[in-house]
């Protein structure tokens, strides 16, 4: 399978935490995620086996037990330095550092299962991204799709300038903010990928690998950058799509009108997690309620 292959499992991990978060969650919520979940191990993710048609494993047996091995624990290390070959860049939306910091804090709560097979099932999913470009935007009508590595940004863009964890978080709590209907970017994962970019960075921090956050911070700004700078299409594609509610919430799973695009499947759950570690990474509760309120736009 692709990379890509690897949002089936970052989902399932997300939605763990997502109950360690929020254990009081009601359980119109808590059944909306096993769904969506249930869904993914089912094979109705795009990134399955849907993108990859040669493949010889159905997605229900990407999730089937491995081998008994012994664990070792000091293996976890391994993955940060398998994802350092490609984390100067935000390959795949950033999906490199999403994958690799999900696993890492998934085997040092559960370091039973770091054996030797499951380590290297990611290195080798960290390897497929040392080449990759970091993704493509939609540039309009008349350009179409362009891949991020044949954009030559502006000197200037008013992008804010951030090198540290405080710095990063805001910034992505501000863009949710200034999010309109009437502004409609496509690409660079949108603004989903770039917070759960950066809450996998704040998360690397937080597990100790503080080496790899410098350069990881400035492989954001970047993918940021990327997606700040592509036009506004509201006149092609018309404007964005909102949800009435937060998918923290029981009316959201209960309404009658969960939204489903190609990629929201896995991407639901993840930005629940990534959010919720955005924001207990800072201590600005005005900025985060108000960042919260607009997840409506992105889910």
């Amino acid at each position: 399978m692709s990379s890509m292959a690897g949002h089936l499992g970052a989902s399932l991990i997300a939605g763990y935490f997502i109950g360690k978060q929020r254990p009081s969650l009601e359980p119109e919520v808590f059944n909306g995620i096993k769904d969506d979940l249930g869904r993914v191990i089912g094979g109705k993710s795009v990134f399955g086996k849907k993108m990859s048609k040669l493949s010889k494993l159905t997605d229900a047996e990407l999730f089937d037990a491995f081998p008994k091995q012994k664990s070792d624990e000091s293996l976890i290390d391994g993955i940060a330095e398998g994802l350092e070959k490609s984390i100067d860049q935000p390959r795949q939306s950033g999906h490199n550092v999403i994958f690799a910091s999900l696993a890492i804090r998934a085997l040092k709560e559960h370091p039973r299962f770091a054996t030797p097979a499951v380590v290297d099932g990611i290195l080798k999913l960290m390897a497929l991204f040392e080449n990759q470009t970091p993704g493509n935007g939609y540039y309009g009508k008349k350009k179409g799709r362009i891949y991020g590595n044949k954009i030559i940004l502006p000197d200037e863009d008013g992008t804010p300038e951030y090198d540290d964890i405080e710095g990063m978080v805001t910034a992505v709590l501000d863009e949710a903010i200034k999010l309109t209907p009437e502004t409609h970017r496509i690409g660079y994962g949108g603004l989903v990928h770039v917070i759960n970019h950066s809450a996998a960075i704040v998360n690397l921090a937080a597990d100790g690998y503080t080496d790899l956050v410098p350069r990881a911070i400035r492989s954001h700004r970047h993918h940021l950058r990327l997606w700040r700078n592509l036009p506004n299409v509201a006149d092609e594609k018309g404007p964005l799509q909102v949800s009435k509610f937060t998918p923290y919430t029981a009316d959201y799973w209960t309404s009658g009108s969960i939204p489903y695009d190609r990629a929201l499947l896995t991407h639901r759950v993840k930005t629940m997690f990534g959010f919720d570690e955005l924001a207990a990474a800072v201590d600005q509760e005005a900025r985060e309620n108000a960042a919260y309120d607009k997840l409506r736009f992105l889910m």
